[in-house]
């Protein structure tokens, strides 16, 4: 109950005014005459009013206080009974061989991937990623398993069992056990995709033709000491030394398949003049001297040089047919001394002269080889002009093209030409090769050539020493009856030595003799060729070689001076 307000001019007075209010519970002494009242901010009360005020103010702090408690017990959760929860309610776990998917917290999961660390395999996606982060299927899963099984069982093959722990073997058989439904079909999936592609591959058909280019140039230069040189019969072949020659050969090869085990060959081919183009050709035109990279030249017309097809009718046997081969492609072939445009240039260097006097035209070539044998045999048929019919001897000293052999002159009578006339030669070769290191070629060569028949016999063998050194060789006998000359039997040889990665990696040099023609009855004394050459790669297409040639006692001729000649040849390949 309210008694009396005392007012000092403002509705609210200030409460840290002393001098006109009073802030605590005490006695006002102005008005001392009644001493059952108290006088709080402008108010007067009496003490049982400020007593009921007093224990409301403490009913309503306890209720403040109760109503808090209250509110945060019910905010934390029960330890006790979530403990007791959990221990009467286990979380379920669901088994690896019930899992639709390996997610990576599965123990599978990480086994797998801690078993394909230790042991080297990749284990990825097609992408070629590894996701460890991503779920895998049972499949993609079981195709994880089987790939470690497989390294495990590589190396317990190769007796490294030790390799692999107690531990692994139990968790590959946990994993097994797991997954053996889905191993069992993996391994069907790939025995199905392995006889699919074995069918494939026996059964693929895609016609394909591949184009080879080639292009030579060469920079020729040559002289001979003396006055003139001689041919093998006294007809003066020239009193002047020739001039330096620039020459080219270009050849584009269409090599198609059929079937992905045939060949069908076409070799376009033009160039300069051909063997007169060079010094040691010119001056030397008989007993092979001429560098044979520049024989196909045509002087800027382009020519069928190569046409043939080549098949395997039968595993162990390979058969070329066709109307345009040559004989080097496919028999007395040396590692060392085969190819005019890599290695020596020397037409009487890179083939035995004597066995192949007619070396190009149609024809047909088979070569069997035994599975596992060390064996090769070799059958070649040539016919020189299957196309023609020649009425009489053609040409310089011995008859045919500058791609014959120009040995001699017949005794008479014309060649029939034509396939299996005049003149046409058969070969043999039996090839016993041990080793990688060794091989030996006996050879067997007969037919007939403008009116004479001739036989003829001979070895061709090469023998690394190691991977940078090699020896090789060829001998070779024949037999000519009915010459102008009479019955001759010349002989032929020739020896060098060759090298691998000299000075330059993937450079090839040598150095070879020969004496191409041993006859007495052809000239007074025997012509001997020397070759020395360095062939060098600018890169994996373009390489550059320097080579010399020395030629003493040119065409068997005793008077004729010695023959110098050098060669810059450069080949670009693509």
């Amino acid at each position: 109950m309210r008694a009396s307000v005392q007012k000092s001019g403002t509705p609210f007075p200030s409460v840290f005014n002393q001098t006109q209010y009073d802030l605590g519970m005490h006695k006002n002494r102005q008005d001392s005459h009644n001493y059952n009242t108290v006088n709080f901010c402008g108010w007067c009360w009496n003490y049982e009013e400020m007593r009921v005020i007093e224990q409301l103010f403490v009913i309503y702090l306890w209720c403040l206080c109760l109503i808090s408690h209250t509110s945060y017990a019910l905010a934390q959760p029960s330890p006790n009974v979530d403990a007791e929860s959990e221990e009467k309610t286990p979380l379920p776990i669901t088994p690896v061989n019930q899992l639709q998917d390996v997610k990576p917290q599965d123990w599978a999961f990480t086994a797998l991937q801690s078993l394909a660390e230790r042991y080297g395999v990749e284990l990825g996606y097609p992408n070629g990623t590894f996701q460890g982060n991503r779920a895998m299927s049972r499949y993609e899963f079981a195709a994880g398993v089987n790939a470690v099984l497989e390294q495990v069982d590589e190396l317990i093959s190769l007796g490294k069992a030790n390799l692999v722990t107690t531990q692994d073997f139990e968790t590959l058989k946990r994993l097994q056990q797991a997954f053996a439904t889905e191993l069992a079909v993996v391994q069907k999936r790939v025995d199905i995709l392995e006889a699919q592609t074995t069918r494939l591959e026996a059964n693929q058909f895609s016609t394909t033709t591949k184009l080879l280019g080639q292009a030579i140039f060469a920079i020729n230069a040559g002289s001979f000491d003396g006055d003139r040189i001689i041919a093998p019969r006294g007809r003066v072949i020239t009193e002047d030394n020739p001039n330096a020659t620039f020459i080219y050969r270009a050849s584009l090869d269409l090599n198609t398949s059929f079937y992905g085990t045939d060949l069908l060959k076409i070799r376009l081919v033009t160039g300069s003049d051909g063997a007169n183009d060079n010094a040691g050709g010119f001056l030397e035109p008989n007993l092979g001297s001429t560098l044979d990279f520049s024989i196909p030249g045509r002087n800027g017309t382009f020519s069928i040089a190569r046409l043939y097809y080549t098949f395997t009718p039968l595993p162990d046997l390979q058969v070329t047919v066709g109307p345009a081969i040559v004989a080097g492609d496919f028999v007395d072939k040396n590692r060392y001394a085969n190819n005019s445009f890599l290695d020596f240039s020397t037409q009487a260097l890179i083939n035995n002269y004597i066995l192949l006097p007619r070396p190009a035209g149609a024809g047909a070539f088979v070569e069997w080889q035994p599975k596992a044998s060390p064996l090769k045999l070799r059958g070649l048929y040539v016919s020189g002009d299957a196309t023609n019919s020649l009425p009489e001897n053609e040409g310089l000293v011995g008859g045919g093209t500058p791609e014959d052999i120009r040995l001699f002159p017949i005794a008479g009578g014309g060649a029939e030409g034509g396939l299996f006339g005049d003149p046409y030669q058969g070969f043999v070769e039996l090839e016993y090769a041990p080793n990688r290191a060794l091989a030996v070629r006996l050879q067997y060569s007969g037919g007939r050539l403008f009116g004479s028949s001739f036989q003829g016999l001979g070895v061709n063998f090469d023998l690394a020493l190691n991977n940078r050194v090699g020896l090789f060789g060829r001998y070779g006998y024949a037999s000519y009856p009915n010459t102008s000359l009479g019955d001759i039997e010349p002989n032929y040889w020739m020896a060098g030595v060759g090298f691998r990665d000299l000075f330059v990696n993937r450079a090839i040099a040598g150095i070879a003799i020969g004496q191409p023609f041993i006859e007495s009855s052809v000239g007074n004394t025997t012509q001997t060729n020397f070759e020395a050459f360095y062939n060098f790669p600018i890169n994996d297409n373009i390489r550059v070689t320097p080579l010399i040639q020395v030629i003493t006692h040119p065409s068997n001729q005793n008077s004729n001076g010695t023959i110098i000649t050098g060669t810059l040849r450069t080949v670009f390949s693509f």
